[in-house]
């Protein structure tokens, strides 16, 4: 078995708790308050922009050039490409980018993203990639799981489950369970299970990212 098919194991109950999530429940059937959706619009803005950078540490840290050509496009498309249809999509929730840049990143924001840009920055490359791939491979899972029921009425939800359900969204994820477990050959059972520990933190960051867009969170006040 791949090293992948060992993180499913891990991940799948995770990922599964995220389905049953009340927000990805309202997104999957249309019911989700357009104001509470928000909150992810607004927190996926800022964390698209740590994101980012995660790739600008596998450019620097990648074996090959053609990983180094591929983390390089990622880098260009989330900068340049991304961050513009995300502007775009916000702007059918009545966001504008001026809004999207004042917003203050939420606690579990900042600490899952602080997470991942220092995994990245201190850790080697199966260390990165074991903290990303729950991000990409983990909305791929919900969205095909959401995309087996019937699309919600609100065009908004249902655009957003057939971008992350897509083959696009499923050809990077499986790009980068290839890279991982290519770069975890010959690991020790001790490396392995750190990889497999990071990868269960970011996909716990990932239920959490639902439940503080679901609830609302606030930094506490100045004492």
């Amino acid at each position: 078995m791949a090293f992948t098919d060992d993180l499913y194991e891990t991940a799948r109950p995770l990922w599964d708790a995220q389905l049953e999530h009340p927000f990805v429940r309202g997104i999957a059937d249309g019911s989700l308050d357009a104001d509470v959706f928000r909150n992810w619009v607004e927190q996926d803005y800022r964390y698209l922009k740590e994101f980012a950078r995660i790739f600008a540490w596998a450019v620097a840290k990648a074996d090959r050039l053609e990983s180094m050509s591929w983390y390089a496009k990622v880098l260009d498309l989330t900068l340049n490409t991304e961050m513009a249809l995300h502007r775009e999509y916000a702007a059918r929730f009545d966001l504008t980018p001026d809004d999207l840049e004042r917003v203050e990143m939420w606690p579990t924001t900042r600490a899952y993203t602080d997470f991942l840009v220092r995994t990245a920055a201190d850790g080697d490359m199966s260390e990165l990639l074991a903290a990303l791939l729950p991000c990409a491979w983990g909305y791929l899972y919900i969205a095909r799981g959401m995309a087996e029921g019937p699309p919600p009425e609100d065009d908004r939800y249902a655009d957003w489950i057939a971008l992350y359900a897509s083959d696009d969204f499923a050809e990077a994820a499986e790009w980068l369970k290839a890279e991982l477990n290519r770069v975890v050959e010959g690991a020790t059972p001790e490396k392995r299970a750190r990889l497999t520990h990071i990868f269960e933190i970011s996909s716990r960051y990932e239920w959490m990212f639902w439940e503080m867009c679901w609830q609302g969170e606030r930094w506490p006040p100045e004492g």
